[in-house]
């Protein structure tokens, strides 16, 4: 018989407590931004690990468009 794993950390509370934090933030700093999303962009833009990610994101993108590209080449 199977026993279910005990959970050691919960998924949506972290999400939950991650926002909360990020509304704290840009309450706090919102003279600085036009909106919310302002906010997010300039403090994602800022930071080196998301800009890191985003560019492996970007990396990858462009390697897949390269391989439909190639393969839609090969089957015309």
């Amino acid at each position: 018989m199977k026993t279910k794993k005990t959970k050691t950390f919960d998924c949506v509370e972290m999400k939950r407590r991650i926002q909360a934090d990020l509304m704290a933030e840009y309450e706090s700093r919102k003279d600085q931004f036009s909106s919310f999303a302002d906010f997010i962009h300039k403090t994602a833009a800022s930071d080196f690990k998301i800009r890191a990610f985003q560019e492996k994101v970007s990396q990858a993108a462009q390697q897949a468009s390269s391989k439909r590209k190639t393969s839609n080449m090969k089957s015309a």
